[in-house]
């Protein structure tokens, strides 16, 4: 039986706006955090993160975060390519503290994973909608860095 490997597709880097916090809610602290634009660069998806998207956040207690981030990107060739990538945060509580504060943390210091997909009309791009990708990411206060990986 074939092992699964990860191939390195894609380095993404997301601009983000200031948090939108919602509240205390059942589940936790509800944020949303405005994706304002950003860059991916790889091999055939070189192009512009489109701003309007947004990372759905939920913050519990301990600091442990699940995300749901929804944005485009409108590539170099011309393609359009949505994304919904939903994952998890998570480090000491101190560190998920400052993180929520907007403050530098070592990446290192916190699980950032995440399992984007993707859609698109594009024929050139249409494997990326037929496979499975996870994803490893650092926050900073101003942006998101993610690299892409499919799994072959």
């Amino acid at each position: 039986m074939m092992i699964p490997q990860l191939r390195h597709v894609a380095e993404l880097h997301v601009e983000v706006g200031a948090p939108i916090t919602i509240g205390e809610t059942r589940d936790g602290v509800r944020r949303i955090i405005p994706i304002n634009g950003g860059r991916i660069r790889g091999a055939g998806l070189n192009g512009i993160v489109v701003p309007g998207g947004a990372d759905y956040q939920l913050i519990r207690a301990d600091g442990f975060t699940t995300l749901d981030a929804r944005y485009a990107l409108k590539l170099d060739d011309g393609a359009s390519i949505y994304i919904v990538n939903t994952g998890v945060r998570c480090g000491e509580p101190e560190v998920m503290a400052s993180i929520t504060r907007g403050e530098i943390v070592d990446p290192d210091r916190v699980y950032f994973r995440t399992t984007p997909s993707f859609e698109t009309e594009s024929a050139e791009h249409r494997w990326m909608t037929r496979s499975l990708f996870v994803a490893s990411g650092a926050r900073y206060p101003d942006r998101v860095e993610l690299n892409f990986f499919v799994v072959d």
